[in-house]
């Protein structure tokens, strides 16, 4: 992965985290245990701490960043979205945040609360735990039941999954030229496979 000091702040990865190759780290950042970091993200150290808490997830094409002296966090299990950008904010415990959303500077993401797809969350929004925020600017809709925060505990644990798979068998290849016969499937932890 590329990775970079700025002035004397290096980046910290667990060694139980995976940081996909092309994910780029710069400065002030500390990834923590079982934490993924998807392709092409970028989490920029350069003016605030950017920290990822154990078992959170960053998918590809995020970006993280912060104003001087503030700090940008994905509490424990966080989970944020494809294409997602986080700046200065706080995403809480067991968090989501949806693709393609922006949270900004100074707001909270309460515990166990869902951010949906391409919401604007505005700077000091202080967002209380287990609802569901939409929109732009995003406002609370409703509560969220037990059964969508467990759906969301399910999601996470596939990510946390992700985490140990890729750091056992992620590796550069030459693709093939054609696709061989009976090719495997993935199959997720409690699903079956689709039948060709």
């Amino acid at each position: 992965m590329p990775c970079y000091a700025i002035e004397d702040l290096i980046p910290v990865v667990d060694p139980s985290a995976f940081v996909h190759p092309s994910a780029v780290l710069i400065g002030d950042v500390i990834v923590g245990p079982r934490c993924y970091v998807g392709a092409n993200a970028v989490l920029r150290g350069d003016f605030g701490r950017i920290v990822l808490e154990a078992g959170s997830n960053l998918q590809d094409n995020c970006v993280m960043h912060s104003f001087p002296g503030q700090d940008c966090i994905i509490e424990r299990d966080g989970h944020v979205g494809h294409g997602a950008t986080l700046h200065g904010c706080t995403v809480g415990d067991n968090a989501l945040i949806g693709m393609h959303s922006v949270v900004m500077d100074g707001a909270t993401i309460g515990a166990n609360s869902f951010v949906g797809a391409c919401s604007f969350v505005k700077a000091r929004f202080d967002c209380p735990p287990q609802v569901l925020l939409v929109g732009n600017p995003a406002a609370v809709v409703r509560p969220l039941r037990d059964d969508e925060v467990l759906w969301k505990r399910r999601g996470t644990g596939e990510y946390q999954t992700l985490t140990a798979r890729s750091l056992a068998s992620h590796r550069a290849v030459e693709p093939l030229s054609a696709v061989q016969p009976e090719r495997p499937r993935f199959v997720a932890s409690g699903h079956q496979p689709k039948q060709s």
